[in-house]
């Protein structure tokens, strides 16, 4: 099969495109001929080091869509010809979705409702689970206020769109650019805030009556953690998926008085029955046909290095797919 490997960490010259073998399903497991790969910011800081070398070889991505083409021993046979979208497909795993095939265990192939496309499908493992978890976790976020960080970005995007699926009350974000909070809004966002040309803190308040949001969304809680205390009402909570910077310093005074919360999370570590609560409100949707995907461009999978340099850079607003 044509694949995509590393076999040592680096800028995405370490990428290379050949031939490796076609893995054979394992007890519990489905072999799925893969349509398409999602291409995450995780990917290319995995490929970069910051988990080191895990395998002695590594095929990138942990999301993507195809069609189960083979299953294991343990698994219904009726599963063959099955559309179906993939998550954790590079966690703790040498093999991911860079590549036309991929065994895995079974649950970790998802059914995929036939009207969504299997590009949409390669979006849902990290960026739509993230942002579903990051509102349904502590209680949800029905008749709240809600600050989604980025909401032009892949969990942003879809953050917005879920907050209002989930009945939040009110939903702001933080955009950096009129393109991107036109995204953002058409996505259902009630208020676009340019963080780079605005005050945020101000402009939450002043759009909360002065008590800040229940419920954030963050995506860089190392930039954030001071301003926490601001942003959040009494007793609220930031749920918080990732930091641009290895610490988080927070002002403790002003964050116990007012209560606020921070749960830190990463989609690959959820327990069985909060993926399972995500995914099965996500499957509900999808079947409704209620969830907007972003695919900023298609790439073939041959054309692996250029896609990884572009999520790096932050060139689009969006999704980008590779075509395996």
């Amino acid at each position: 099969m044509k694949a995509i490997w590393y076999d040592k960490n680096g800028d995405s010259s370490v990428l290379q495109y050949g031939d490796l073998p076609t893995p054979n399903p394992g007890v519990g497991e489905v072999l799925v001929r893969l349509a398409t790969s999602g291409v995450n910011p995780s990917d290319w800081k995995s490929r970069r080091g910051s988990r080191g070398m895990p395998f002695p070889r590594v095929t990138p991505h942990s999301d993507g869509a195809g069609t189960i083409e083979a299953v294991g021993e343990g698994v219904d046979r009726a599963r063959i010809g099955q559309r179906v979208w993939i998550w954790n497909g590079q966690w703790k795993r040498p093999f991911g979705t860079a590549a036309e095939y991929i065994a895995l265990p079974a649950i970790q192939a998802v059914p995929l409702p036939a009207i969504t496309s299997f590009e949409a499908g390669a979006c849902l493992g990290i960026p739509a689970l993230t942002a579903l978890h990051a509102l349904l976790t502590d209680g949800g976020v029905a008749g709240q206020s809600v600050l989604v960080t980025g909401g032009a970005g892949a969990v942003g995007h879809y953050a917005v769109q879920f907050a209002r699926l989930l009945g939040a009350s009110r939903i702001l974000t933080t955009i950096s650019s009129e393109a991107k909070a036109a995204h953002a809004l058409n996505a259902g966002a009630d208020l676009a805030i340019n963080y780079r040309s605005e005050d945020v803190a101000e402009r939450v308040l002043a759009a909360t009556g002065g008590q800040g949001v229940d419920r954030m969304v963050d995506l860089d809680v190392g930039g954030h953690a001071k301003l926490l205390p601001q942003l959040l009402a009494p007793g609220g909570l930031c749920a918080a998926y990732g930091s641009n910077t290895p610490e988080a310093g927070f002002v403790f005074g002003p964050s116990i008085v007012r209560g606020i919360a921070v749960r830190f999370f990463i989609v690959y570590e959820l327990n069985a029955a909060q993926r399972a609560t995500a995914i099965g409100a996500l499957d509900t949707w999808l079947r409704a046909g209620l969830v907007q995907h972003a695919i900023a461009a298609r790439v073939p999978l041959a054309e692996c290095r250029a896609a990884h340099d572009a999520v790096e850079a932050g060139r689009y607003m969006g999704n980008l797919v590779l075509d395996c």
